[in-house]
């Protein structure tokens, strides 16, 4: 994994009305650095987003319904993990989890089945400021946001 990304395990409570599950609380190690806005992303299937950057900005993300495929990349020159990318499977048939995605890391999504509603948490309110981009297709990542799975 990549340092400083923290993936938890959630735990869901099922029974004949349903589930309950929760996702985080201000006492979560993986979340000392506090709430500042949370936000609601409906994505339709096929939508990728990529590649967003903060610098100082924290996220939490919690896909509440369809299938969300996450990659990451750490554009950080000092961290052990500089270079590295991957990729998480978030939402449904998948496990229940939060990941927290720190500064520095590069982060983009594919809706692969949808439509696809990400909730997530940063750390501050939104400002113009912390946010970077990088082209979907840039060749310091490599990543083909229109592959298929490997057949297997």
């Amino acid at each position: 994994m990549i340092n400083g990304v923290v993936v938890k395990e959630l735990v869901t409570h099922t029974d004949e009305r349903g589930f309950f599950r929760e996702i985080i609380r201000v006492t979560d190690d993986f979340f000392g650095e506090g709430f500042g806005q949370w936000s609601h992303s409906l994505m339709f299937a096929g939508a990728a987003k990529a590649w967003h950057v903060h610098h100082r900005q924290i996220d939490w993300w919690y896909v509440g319904l369809g299938t969300l495929k996450v990659a990451l990349f750490d554009t950080r020159s000092g961290s052990p993990t500089y270079g590295q990318l991957v990729e998480l499977l978030m939402g449904d048939n998948f496990p229940a989890q939060v990941v927290r995605i720190p500064p520095g890391v590069a982060h983009g999504c594919k809706a692969i089945g949808g439509p696809v509603h990400l909730f997530y948490i940063t750390s501050s309110t939104y400002d113009p400021t912390d946010e970077g981009r990088i082209p979907h297709d840039s060749p310091e990542i490599g990543y083909e946001w229109t592959a298929l799975p490997p057949i297997k």
